[in-house]
């Protein structure tokens, strides 16, 4: 099979981070980048060998398919030229500024048959890879996502660049629909919400309380999951993951956790509870490698991508909800 010639539109933090590890990709061709500060494209390309398009539409022309990691504010213009030309698309969360232009986006991705795969990078994180073969039915979620500030990334909010994360994570493991949302915020360094915190009510009765600040002292990324008989913590930062079960009888063994260690037991009824704790085994992955693989897979086999413009327009909605609770 020959390989995917890709290339990367945006040169900043993530544009810069993709297009190191797509030259690490054995199925692609790195054909070159693209950015409207032609000076920092060109120190990007001679550092890694590829070509510095001079405008949009060239680099498009050069390639099967692009990473699309510039400012949110262009990614519906250049995703909907790259899709006008019969290229496939990575797009960098948030899918767009509206949800509306998300919907239009996947609209088109569909009509020309074209992969549209978004960059909600938590989803291949090892921590909840390592929960892939564990049974998922949360009833309470609880997520903090505390980030040190930086300049970057400020041309969105908090809800947008952080929160949505988290958002996304939500709605891909709770299968119900969002039946009510209560928000809080303030602009404090910026001009758009710095520290949110949300709480999403399911329409099966499953809640979700949402934390997300960029003007933390101390960095977290962690996400708490509650269900019958079940506690689990996933670390996203670590990355680690601990679970706290109630089971009647002795623990079940399972090939992907270290021996689980009783920690009691407690009465119910006629019958004693036994509690165990357990730690899954943590792949070690490279989240963004896992993304690309998984986009160039769907595109060399025709296989469904791993994250959807559609999900990723639903969290787009639900984050544009959150912001407009607040202002």
């Amino acid at each position: 099979m020959s390989k995917l010639k890709v290339s990367v539109i945006g040169t900043g933090h993530l544009g810069s981070i993709h297009l190191k590890l797509l030259k690490q990709n054995e199925n692609t061709e790195v054909e070159g980048i693209y950015d409207a500060n032609s000076e920092r494209a060109n120190e990007l390309a001679c550092e890694h060998g590829v070509t510095a398009f001079a405008t949009v539409d060239e680099v498009i022309s050069n390639s099967d398919a692009l990473i699309i990691a510039a400012p949110t504010v262009n990614h519906f213009e250049i995703a909907d030229k790259c899709l006008d030309a019969g290229k496939h698309i990575f797009i960098e969360k948030p899918i767009a500024q509206t949800h509306q232009q998300g919907i239009d986006l996947c609209d088109k991705a569909e009509k020309n048959n074209l992969k549209l795969q978004v960059g909600h990078v938590e989803r291949f994180n090892p921590a909840l890879a390592a929960l892939s073969s564990y049974s998922l039915n949360p009833m309470f979620i609880e997520a903090h996502r505390l980030a040190q500030f930086k300049t970057r990334a400020t041309d969105v909010s908090v809800i947008h660049d952080l929160m949505i994360h988290d958002i996304d994570i939500v709605l891909h493991l709770v299968k119900s629909k969002v039946k009510s949302i209560d928000a809080n915020g303030v602009a404090v360094i910026t001009d758009t919400t710095d520290i949110c915190n949300a709480r999403l009510t399911f329409e099966n009765g499953a809640v979700a309380n949402l934390t997300a600040s960029r003007i933390s002292a101390r960095p977290m990324r962690k996400m708490r999951f509650f269900q019958q008989d079940t506690y689990i913590s996933c670390d996203f930062g670590k990355p680690e993951v601990e679970i706290f079960e109630i089971v009647d009888g002795d623990m079940p063994k399972s090939d992907n956790v270290v021996p689980a260690t009783m920690l009691g037991s407690i009465e119910a009824g006629t019958k004693n509870r036994n509690i165990y704790f357990k730690k899954p085994v943590v792949p070690e992955i490279n989240a963004i490698k896992e993304e690309h693989s998984s986009f160039v897979d769907a595109i060399q086999n025709n296989k469904d991508v791993s994250v959807t413009g559609k999900e990723a327009t639903e969290a787009l909605r639900i984050a544009e909800y959150i912001s407009n609770m607040i202002k």
